[in-house]
This record gives structure tokens, sequence and C-alpha cells, in this order.
């Protein structure tokens, strides 16, 4: 028993002992085992960094090879077009030189031709004179031989001519007068009495004074202003003379210019009603004014359209009919004589049996070149055709207009209508006055004097014509031209016009300086 025990133990011992060893050695396997495997593994990296390596070193030898490649190709690229450039640049100056060589050649036949033409031009005048003397020697022969003067000669065939004409002419005479001459002169007068009756104007006679009603006496000094800045600052703007006299309750506006005088009327009758007179509200009122005359010669071109029952004409022209409202001819207002011979050529041609609508149309139209022709050169009568061949009228109310002073032929029975119409209107009693017309062309000639110079900005006649104001631009012209403009305008208007008395020239030069506080 007690040796079984023993063996049993021993045996246990040694099983144990036996299972340490077996994990001893199979620890040390594994980690044998793991090493080589470990080794195997980072020998197999290695083994591709190396490869990695080296295609990583052949791919940059590659990039380089084509970098470099690359480069050459742009340098070999920029070389071709500097080259073509240079090329360019060559065939440039070549094509330059041609040119100039060509410029040089015509320059010169250009002088040659000069020159010949010159050579011709002095036989020509030789010619010429040789030909007047050829001519004055035959002359001189013809009246030796014949013993009388051209003069005599050119009397006696007048004479002889009218001899035998002059039973054909008594006869043709005779005839006209059998045919009922004094009866076709009855009835003319007959029919322009009765178209003179059915349309009868006004004749009055514009002035060239406005007078401006003022509430009290006190505004008088107002308008004049401080050492007078306010009535400086409006015949400044406006280029009239504003009186301020004795006469109570009024102010009189003087100048020529109808447009100016109602322009400055609007702007004082502004001030007052404001109460606020300074200059740079006079400003702000004459801004007004010049838009409110806008106005009123847009209504004054409807109103005559409307009054005739003329319709279809272009806004523009209807503006240039109003425009004739403040225009004057010899003293009478353009826009009403143009009523008046409208409706008098209507009243002839309905009589005559003639177009009462081309009769109207163009007597309203004939004077249409007025209303521009202080600023474009030309009679009236041409400039008023170019308006309405600009504005598409009919050729027949062209042909009806532009005869009325007789610089045209007659070429319808509409334009002999158009023709007396203004006859009659502008020969009524009371209608014109030479005098004013005189006294305003000579104004206007005097403001036309002063423009003509460089550097002047605006001129104003005022003092019935005895003082021309002009004003010059202050970067143009400096003190000391200020005072050699006004001696220079001084002796043109000596040189060129005729006038009474004498004219102070008095030139303004004002430097403005303006800033804005933000």
């Amino acid at each position: 028993m007690y040796f079984f025990a023993c063996l049993s133990g021993s045996l246990s011992m040694n099983v144990i002992i036996f299972s340490v060893g077996s994990v001893a050695i199979g620890f040390y396997l594994g980690y044998v085992v793991r090493r080589m495997v470990a080794r195997k593994q980072l020998g197999s990296a290695e083994g591709k960094i190396e490869k990695l390596l080296e295609e990583a070193e052949k791919k940059s030898q590659d990039s380089v090879l084509t970098a470099k490649k690359q480069a050459v190709e742009i340098l070999e690229q920029a070389k071709k077009k500097e080259d073509e450039r240079e090329q360019q640049i060559m065939r440039n100056e070549q094509r330059l030189e041609k040119r100039e060589d060509v410029i040089d050649q015509k320059t010169e036949e250009i002088e040659q031709a000069k020159k010949l033409l010159e050579q011709k031009v002095e036989e020509v005048k030789k010619i010429r004179l040789e030909s007047e003397e050829t001519r004055q020697r035959e002359l001189d022969r013809l009246e030796k031989i014949a013993g009388l003067s051209k003069e005599q000669a050119k009397s006696i065939l007048l004479q002889l001519t009218e001899e035998e004409n002059r039973g054909a002419l008594a006869e043709r005479i005779a005839k006209i007068e059998r045919e009922g001459n004094a009866e076709i002169e009855k009835r003319a007068k007959n029919i322009m009495t009765s178209v003179i009756q059915k349309y009868a104007g006004s004749h009055s006679v514009e002035v060239v004074t406005t007078t401006v009603s003022i509430p009290s006496d006190e505004v008088k000094g107002r308008i004049i202003g401080r050492e007078g800045r306010n009535i400086k600052a409006l015949e400044k703007l406006t280029g009239v003379e504003i009186i301020v006299d004795d006469t109570p309750e009024a102010v009189v506006i003087s100048g020529f210019d109808p447009v100016r005088r109602e322009i400055a009327r609007i702007t004082l009758e502004k001030l007052i009603g404001d109460g606020r007179i300074h200059p740079t509200r006079i400003e702000e009122a004459y801004e007004f004014a010049k838009k409110e005359i806008d106005n009123k010669i847009k209504e004054a071109g409807e109103a005559a359209t409307y009054d005739l029952g003329v319709a279809g004409l272009d806004p523009k022209l209807v503006y240039l009919i109003g425009r004739l409202r403040y225009r004057t001819s010899y003293g009478q207002n353009v826009l009403l004589h143009s009523l008046e011979v409208a409706h008098l050529s209507g009243a002839l041609a309905a009589e005559l049996g003639a177009d009462v609508t081309i009769a109207k149309k163009a007597g309203l139209l004939h004077d249409i070149g007025k209303a521009v022709d202080h600023e474009i050169q030309g009679t009236h009568i041409e400039i008023g055709i170019k308006i309405l061949e600009r504005f598409n009228m009919p050729k027949e109310v062209i042909d009806a207009m532009k005869s009325h002073h007789e610089d045209y032929p007659f070429e319808t029975p509409e334009s002999f209508i158009v023709a007396a119409a203004d006859a009659i209107s502008a020969s009524r009693p009371g209608a014109r006055k030479d005098t004013l017309e005189k006294y305003l062309k000579r104004l206007e000639e005097l403001e036309a004097t002063a423009n003509s110079f460089d550097g002047v900005e605006r001129t104003y006649a005022i003092q019935a014509g005895r003082e021309i104001r002009v004003f010059v631009k202050p970067e143009a012209v400096d003190d000391l031209g200020a005072l050699k403009l006004a001696r220079e305008i001084a002796d043109k208007i000596e040189q060129d016009l005729k006038y009474p008395g004498e004219i102070k020239v008095n030139v303004l030069r004002e430097t403005r300086s303006v800033e804005y506080a933000r």
C-alpha cells in the first residue's frame, strides 16, 4: 500500500514536471518561430521599401527628364516666337519705308502739280488780260468806224425796237382793257374787303418796357439790396435794366428782348411774393422763370394751332411756333401776325376756291424761320424752308409759304394768297413801326459785336443802347485782359456801327468759389 502510494506520488510529480517542461519548451519554440516569422516579415518590408525607393528614384529621374524636355520645348517655342516677332517687325519697318517712299513721291508730285497749276493760272490771267485788251481794241475800232459810242448804239437799237413793236403793244393793251380789266380789279377789291372784315386782329405795338406792381414802396429797398447787390444780381442774370424810381408801387423793367423782359418779370414777381430777396434766392427764382417761359412757349404754340384748327403738327414745330410769341418784326408781334395771315389766307382761299387747309398752314408757318433766325445764318425764308423740310411738311405748304416776299416764283394759287394776306396784315395802319425795328436791330448788333470776342460769356445792351454789359469767363480773361477787351470792343463798335452819342462798354469779371461742408 505504501509502495503504491509512493509510486503514485512519484508519478504525479513526474507528470507535473513533464507538463511544466512541455510548456516551457512550447514557449521557447513559439518564441523561436515567432522571431523567425518576424525576421521574414521584416526582410519582406525592407525589400518592399527598397523596391519603392528604387521606383521613386526612377520616377524622379523620369520627372526630371520630362521637365528638362518641357523646358527645352518652351525655350524653343519662345525662341521661335521671338524670331517671328523680329520678322514681323522687319516686315513692318519695310512696309513703313515703302509708305514713306510713296508719300515722298506723292508730295513731290503734288508740288510739281502745284507749280504747274500756278503756271496755268498765270497763263490764264495773261490770256484774260490779252482778251480784254483785244475786246477793248475791237470796241474802239467799231466805235470809230460807226462814229457812235457803245451807249449811243444801244440807245438807237432800243429806240428802233420800240418803234417796230409799238403797234403790237398798243393793240395788246387795248385787248386787255376790252376783256374787263376794270371789272377784275373791282372784284379783287371786293374779295379783299370782305376778307379783312371777317378778321380784324389787334394792331397794338409792343413796347420795350414792362411794369411790375409791388405791394408797397418798402419792397423797393429790398429789391435794391445792401449796396445794390440784389438789383445787380437781377440785372446780371436777366440781361435787362431794373428801374426803381419815384413811381408809386411800381418797378419798371426795360429791355429790347421780350423773352428777357418776361423772365425778369416772372423772377421779380416770384421774389416779391416770397418776400425773401437775396442773390441765392434770385438765382433760384430766375431758373424757375426760365422753366415757366418754356411752358408758356409750348402753351402759345398749342393755342395757335387749336385756334386755327390745324392738327397733326410735330410737337417740336409747335414749340417753334410758340417762340414767335416773343419775337417782333417792325414792332409787330410775329405770332399774332402769323395767326392773322393764317386766318386771312383761309378766308381768301375759301372765296377763291383754293385749298383752305394748305393756305392756313402756309400762313401760320410763313415766318417760322424768324423763331431761330438769330441763331442760324440765312434769311428767315431759307431757314423756314429747311425747318419745314426737316419736319416733313407737304411740298404744297412749302411752295405756298416761300414766295410771300417774292424771293421765289409763285407756283400755286395758295402762294399768291399767302403773299396777299401777309401784305394785308403788315400794311394795316398801326401794325408796324420802322423806327422801333431799327432801334431793336441796333441793340442786337451791339450785343453781337461784343459776343464776337474770345472769352466773352454773354452781353446785354441796356440804357436804350447807351451801355453794354459784357460778362467774361474769369478763367479765360484776367483783370488786365478785361481792360484790354473793353478797349477792343469800343474800337470795333466805333468802326463797324453807326450810333448817336456815345456807348459805355462795361466789362465785368467775377470769380466765384463754391464748397460744401458735409
